[in-house]
C-alpha cells in the first residue's frame, strides 16, 4: 500500500532550456586537413563515424556506381584485417558498423560503448585507408549489388525520384543514380575502385565526428594516431571542383497500366544547402503537411491538402520534399494515387502551391514553425543522429550551426516571407516531372506548366 502512495518525481526541461543547455560542438582541424568534431554528453554509448565529401555526383557516366561499390567493399575486410576478421573484431566489441552512400556523401560509422571509442577510430581509419578490394570479394559483391538493383526497381517511389533527378538535371552528374547502372556494375574492375578511393578518400574532404560519452581530446589524439597514413595528403591538396548542375524544366513518363497505383513527383529548382531561403521553404512544406491513409484525423487535419485528399479520396499518400545539394536543390511533392484520381490530385497540389505564393496566413505559419521546432529537437534522440548532424553541418556549412540559431531563423519567418520566397521559387516556374505507373490521366506538360501561375482579373 505504501508503494502505491509513492509518486515519481519527474523533471522536464522547457524548450528554451533545451536550446540553452546543448553541449558545445568542439572542432579541431589536423595538419593534413582532417576535421575532427565531437559533442560530449552523458550517454554510456557513442557513435563515431567518417563522413566523406564523395558520392555519385563525383562520378561520370562510365564510373557511375563506383562509390556505392566501394561502400560495399569497405565492409568486406582490409589489408590488416582480411576477410571476415574486420567484421568479427567489430562484433567482439558488441558494436554496430554501418555505412551509406548518397549523391554528395559517403559515410561509415560505428556505434559502441564509450570506452571503446579509440578502438572504433582505429577500425574506421583502417577501413578508409586500407580497404582490401580483393578480386574474389569484388566478384562476390558484384552479384550482391546486382541483386540489390533488381530489388530497388520494385520500389516505385525510389524509381520515381531517380527519374526526377534524371530529367531535372539531364546531362549532368546529378542525373546519375547513387547505385549506378547494371552495365556499369557488371564491368566495374578493381582498378576503377582503387582509382575512385585514391581520388576522393583524402583528409581535407573528410570529417571524423563523434557524439556520446567521449572526450574531444581523446578523439583528437586517436585521430592523430590513426589518420596519418599514406593515403592522406597534406592540407591544400587539390579537391575536384563540382560542375554546376543546370536544372531543366522537363518530364519523364514511364507508363505501365499493369501497375495498381501511379507515383508522381513534381519539383522546381530549390536552393543549395547554405541558402537561408531553405528555412522558409521548410516552413512552407510544413504548411502543406503530409498524408497517408493510415493516419487518423480524417477531415479534421490541419493540412488543407490532406483534408481535400480525405474528402475526395484523391490519393493514398503525399509528401512534400526539399532535397538540397551544394549549389542547387529540388523543392516539390510526391504522391501516390489511383489511376482515375491523378488529375484531381495534381490540380489540388498545384493549387496549394499557388495558395502558398498568394494567400499564406499567419496562423498557418505559426503551426508550421512549431512543427519544425519539434523536428529540430527530435534530432537530439540518440548519438547516431547527433553524430550525423555534426558531420553533415561541417560538410554543408563549414560549421555546426547551434539549435539556438536555427530557432532564431525559424522564429523570424512570417507569412509575408513565405509568400515572397515561394513566389521566388515556385510561381511561373517550369517544373520537372517524373511519373511511373498507370498515368494516362496525367495532363500534358504544357497544361501542368500553365497551372504554375494564376491568371488574375
Amino acid at each position: 500500500a505504501a508503494l502505491l502512495t509513492l509518486t515519481r518525481k519527474r523533471g522536464a526541461a522547457t524548450y528554451a532550456q533545451t536550446l540553452q543547455n546543448m553541449p558545445e560542438t568542439q572542432v579541431t582541424t589536423l595538419e593534413n586537413g582532417l576535421r575532427v568534431a565531437s559533442e560530449e554528453s552523458n550517454h554510456p554509448t557513442c557513435t563515431v563515424g567518417v563522413w566523406i565529401e564523395a558520392g555519385s555526383r563525383y562520378e561520370d557516366t562510365k564510373t557511375n556506381g563506383a562509390a556505392f561499390f566501394v561502400e560495399h567493399m569497405a565492409l568486406k575486410g582490409t589489408k590488416k584485417r582480411p576477410g571476415s576478421a574486420f567484421e568479427k573484431e567489430v562484433e567482439s566489441l558488441g558494436a554496430h558498423l554501418n555505412g551509406y552512400t548518397s549523391r554528395e556523401q559517403t559515410a561509415f560509422y560505428i556505434k559502441a560503448l564509450s570506452k571503446d571509442m579509440p578502438k572504433a577510430v582505429e577500425l574506421l581509419s583502417d577501413l578508409v585507408q586500407n580497404c582490401a578490394l580483393e578480386d574474389s570479394q569484388i566478384e562476390k559483391e558484384r552479384v550482391v549489388i546486382l541483386q540489390e538493383l533488381k530489388e530497388m526497381d520494385s520500389s516505385l517511389a525510389d524509381v520515381t525520384f531517380d527519374y526526377l533527378h534524371a530529367t531535372a538535371y539531364q546531362g549532368t552528374s546529378l542525373a546519375h543514380t547513387v547505385e549506378g547502372t547494371t552495365d556499369n556494375i557488371k564491368r566495374m574492375t578493381r582498378g576503377d575502385l582503387v582509382s575512385y578511393v585514391d581520388t576522393h578518400f583524402k583528409a581535407p574532404r573528410m570529417v571524423l565526428a563523434a557524439a556520446g560519452g567521449i572526450s574531444h581530446k581523446e578523439l583528437v589524439d586517436a585521430a592523430k594516431q590513426h589518420f596519418t597514413g599514406a593515403p592522406f595528403t597534406p592540407k591544400g591538396d587539390s579537391v575536384p571542383t563540382l560542375k554546376r548542375c543546370r536544372f531543366t524544366g522537363s518530364e519523364i513518363r514511364a507508363r505501365d497500366d499493369g501497375l495498381p497505383l501511379a507515383h508522381i513527383a513534381l519539383a522546381v529548382e530549390g536552393p543549395g544547402w547554405a541558402d537561408p531561403d531553405n528555412v522558409v521553404l521548410n516552413v512552407a512544406n510544413a504548411i502543406i503537411g503530409r498524408y497517408d491513409r493510415t493516419f487518423g484525423g480524417g477531415k479534421n487535419q490541419s493540412s488543407k491538402l490532406a483534408t481535400l485528399a480525405v474528402e475526395h479520396n484523391l490519393c493514398h499518400s503525399f509528401e512534400p520534399f526539399n532535397t538540397c545539394y551544394s549549389d542547387t536543390g529540388l523543392f516539390g511533392f510526391h504522391f501516390v494515387s489511383d489511376p482515375l484520381s491523378v488529375d484531381d490530385m495534381m490540380f489540388c497540389a498545384q493549387g496549394e502551391w499557388m495558395r502558398l505564393c498568394t494567400s499564406t496566413t499567419e496562423s498557418e505559419v505559426t503551426r508550421a514553425k512549431n512543427y519544425l521546432r519539434h523536428a529540430m529537437v527530435a534530432q537530439l534522440d540518440g548519438t547516431t543522429r547527433v553524430c550525423e548532424n555534426i558531420a553533415s553541418h561541417l560538410l554543408h556549412y563549414g560549421r555546426r550551426i547551434p539549435l539556438e540559431e536555427w530557432d532564431a531563423r525559424i522564429s523570424a519567418v512570417d507569412a509575408k516571407m513565405v509568400r515572397d520566397v515561394c513566389s521566388k521559387y515556385i510561381y511561373d516556374k517550369c517544373p520537372a516531372i517524373a511519373a511511373v505507373g498507370p498515368i494516362e490521366q496525367l495532363l500534358d506538360y504544357n497544361r501542368l506548366r500553365s497551372a504554375m501561375y494564376w491568371v488574375r482579373l
